[in-house]
């Protein structure tokens, strides 16, 4: 089977005095000057070009016919900006780079299992202090999916989080809940969340696309390969880039096909979910193919064991350094949403960031 793939590169700071040279990255603030274009048959890269923007139109149109109708339908993908996000009574712009924190109602999950376990109420008062820190939603969680992590009962999962969710909606803040369970997704909605996060991409519960649907609420898709308990047993692939993309667009036609809006899905590369340090590193340089799938992208690696791997297997609980560095890669690419753990951090160094983008926005006197 061939196919032809485009990734933006070649990212400068602002549009201004390039014209017909730069384009614009899913109606974000990141700009772009070249294309790599890639062709693969069989599942193996035949080709790759490197194209700048004012070249693409021509190199688009050198391409044999299907390919050709391909690459234009991926190019306006890419181009095209991200609709907001509706999460109860929040909106949240995709616009610009957003933080999703995490807070896990569980005892083992790998950097905060067991903190916010066994109160309720202080797990709430915790949201509430991460979301004032910047936070625009709080992904609340009542299972680990780590590896190795042991499945938990829908009704103990539900138990754990659906008191938390509930107090972080009447506090105003923008839930989502992180289940593979279309039992917990249906509490948890009710009890206010307004995001599915799913690290199956609503595999693992026939039921869950059909709930989604229901409530037509957001959802995110996250490729895996394997379940927990076997998921980093020597995963392996080809073309990790080009194979995860592969799933995450199959998922995307199967929850469209479920009857969910394909303005309200996002996709997660799942770096860390059956991928070795290799993979991971793959998938981060090239994070901005993924806009060719026209949904928004969410970047989950904060505290990652590749991290600990590149930083003299630096513990989880040092390895801050390393996770705002990734989440800024993500940035600079284009990624609508980052998932972290270190919240004020990530955010002060996302404000950074936008800062200086800003600054070469802004048109000196």
């Amino acid at each position: 089977m061939a196919g032809v793939y485009l990734r933006p590169t070649g990212f400068v700071d602002a549009p201004f005095g390039y014209d017909g040279q730069v384009l614009r990255l899913a109606g974000g603030p990141c700009w772009f000057s070249a294309v790599e274009l890639i062709r693969v048959e069989g599942g193996r890269r035949v080709a790759q070009q490197l194209v700048p923007v004012e070249r693409l139109d021509a190199a688009i149109g050198g391409l044999p016919a299907d390919l050709r109708s391909a690459a234009e339908a991926t190019l306006a993908r890419i181009l095209a900006p991200r609709a907001a996000l509706t999460a109860g009574a929040r909106r949240i712009r995709l616009d610009e780079p957003q933080v999703m924190a995490i807070l896990n109602v569980t005892p083992d999950s790998f950097s905060d299992g067991g903190a916010h376990m066994a109160d309720p109420a202080a797990a709430v008062e915790a949201g509430v202090r991460i979301s004032e820190a910047g936070a625009a939603l709080i992904d609340v969680g009542g299972e680990s999916t780590r590896p190795g992590a042991t499945p938990v009962w829908e009704g103990d999962e539900v138990a754990r989080v659906q008191p938390v969710v509930a107090g972080l909606a009447r506090a105003g803040v923008a839930v989502a809940i992180d289940t593979r369970k279309a039992a917990v997704m249906t509490a948890a909605l009710a009890a206010g969340a307004g995001i599915v996060n799913d690290v199956s991409a609503l595999l693992w519960d026939d039921r869950s696309a059909g709930v989604v649907a229901a409530a037509g609420c957001p959802v995110i898709l996250m490729h895996h390969a394997g379940d927990p308990q076997t998921m980093q047993d020597r995963p392996s692939y080809g073309d990790v880039l080009i194979e995860v993309y592969d799933w995450l667009a199959a998922r995307i036609a199967a929850a469209v096909a479920a009857g969910i809006d394909a303005t309200r899905i996002l996709v997660d590369p799942g770096i860390g979910f059956g991928k070795s340090v290799a993979h991971n590193l793959a998938l981060l340089n090239g994070l901005s193919l993924f806009h060719g799938l026209g949904c928004g992208i969410l970047l989950g690696a904060s505290r990652k064991r590749f991290i600990g791997a590149l930083s003299a297997e630096a513990p989880v609980t040092a390895r801050l350094g390393g996770s705002v560095a990734v989440a800024l890669g993500g940035a600079t690419q284009g990624v609508q949403m980052l998932r972290v753990h270190d919240v004020a951090e990530t955010v002060q160094a996302l404000r950074v960031w936008r800062g200086l983008r800003d600054a070469a926005l802004t048109p000196s006197a």
